[in-house]
């Protein structure tokens, strides 16, 4: 029996945390009750500029009325069905997907570290089928985050996710990023696939260059291992293009991709070629709540947005107003800002005081932001972001800073 003496009775409402949730999370000491495009409002009428979206979940921003109408519509017809029967949402999704990507399959599940799992598993079982069960190993790199599954743990092999989790799950290998004689000297018999992100969102915003991409891509197809990108924080518009990988120019053969695609709505899917995909067959993958008619109602309303001509290309203006505006701040700030790195609207900037310090600066400046590893902060505003909300972040930022720089000296 418990012992429920001195717990917490706190609700969760501003009067302070409640013991009930499971204390897994340094959470900032805020509670959110609504939000506007930009916006987070909470329960005291204060405003924040949401420069994290949601960990660059909430692409289009906060009570967009494109997405509320859609899951509306949705929620006055049907829920949820599960996977035993056909979700017509669900098909329409799909189809449009591989009609603006290079998939010609997709699986629908719920989050991002779901859709690398079984991207893992859709390789692993690529190989199976096409006479190498040998074939079991991928190939990963340091500084990478594709979940916190124990799988996906295992494939970034970050220790400090790792401890205490009991054994690694074997079948990965962990290599430095941009070390072609270590991926050349590292592909053996028991090799399946090669894994990457083009952008290392959770790993300090490092943008894998163009070049390396597509070496991967030519070195993956002489040996006959699947190429898989995880594209779950740099795809659906967040690097200026539909999918990051686009520009390198290369096509991967298996995708992993969520937050974004539900605009906030828990959805995610692993697009693939059907080649990658002949393995999949009834009953060696499955999801109960993937792909139900609420999420892929609100992932096609998110769709019908940013597929509209000329978004893509905003998104892309937006980002070089955010890099000029943060090249500002770098220069009213030089020896606390050392670099600006990134891609689109998933920017970095690498800091010399701690990252959390800044974060909780910025917090005190009702700035929304998220740290990353190499001590980055991250800024990962909506995609529909207006130029106003671009200045006014760097103005926050860069009082931020002055106030980190004051309690230090």
């Amino acid at each position: 029996m418990s012992n429920k003496a001195g717990t917490s009775q706190h609700s969760g409402t501003p009067g302070g945390p409640s013991a009930a949730v499971m204390a897994t999370y340094a959470r900032q000491d805020v509670v959110f009750e609504r939000g506007e495009g930009s916006w987070l409002i909470d329960t005291d009428g204060h405003r924040y500029l949401d420069f994290g979206s949601g960990v660059a979940v909430n692409a289009l921003g906060h009570a967009h009325p494109r997405l509320i109408a859609a899951v509306t519509e949705q929620a006055g017809k049907v829920w949820h069905t599960s996977n035993l029967y056909r979700v017509a949402g669900q098909e329409k999704l799909a189809e449009r997907l591989a009609k603006v990507s290079f998939a010609e399959r997709v699986f629908f599940c719920n989050s991002g570290a779901e859709a690398c799992e079984g991207a893992i598993k859709t390789a692993r079982r690529y190989q199976f089928v096409s006479g190498h069960p040998e074939r079991c190993e991928i190939i990963t790199f340091q500084g990478s985050f594709h979940g916190r599954t124990l799988a996906t743990l295992a494939a970034a092999g970050n220790t400090k996710y790792l401890e205490g989790f009991g054994p690694d799950m074997p079948g990965f290998v962990w290599l430095p990023t941009g070390d072609r004689a270590a991926v050349e000297a590292a592909i053996g018999p028991t090799t399946a696939a090669i894994m990457i992100e083009p952008v290392q969102g959770e790993g300090g915003v490092r943008t894998i260059p163009a070049e390396d991409l597509k070496w991967l891509r030519e070195i993956t197809t002489k040996h006959g291992l699947l190429l898989v990108l995880d594209e779950v924080q740099t795809g659906m518009g967040r690097t200026g293009k539909l999918f990051a990988h686009e520009w390198a120019g290369i096509t991967p053969d298996v995708m992993a991709v969520a937050k974004g695609i539900g605009g906030g709505f828990p959805i995610g899917a692993v697009l693939a070629t059907a080649e990658a995909a002949k393995g999949m067959t009834a009953g060696t993958h499955g999801s109960t709540f993937g792909g139900n008619p609420l999420g892929t109602a609100v992932a096609n309303a998110v769709l019908d947005v940013m597929l509209e001509p000329g978004f893509l290309d905003e998104v892309q203006q937006k980002a070089s107003r955010l890099h000029q505006a943060l090249a500002r701040v770098k220069d009213e700030h030089p020896d606390l800002l050392l670099d600006i790195r990134g891609k689109g609207l998933l920017t970095g900037v690498r800091l010399a005081p701690p990252v959390g310090d800044v974060v909780k600066a910025c917090m005190a400046e009702k700035l929304l932001t998220v740290g990353a590893g190499e001590n980055v902060l991250r800024l990962l505003p909506p995609l529909n972001v207006t130029d106003a909300e671009l200045s006014e972040a760097a103005s926050r930022l860069s009082k931020a800073l002055s106030h980190v720089a004051k309690a230090s000296a």
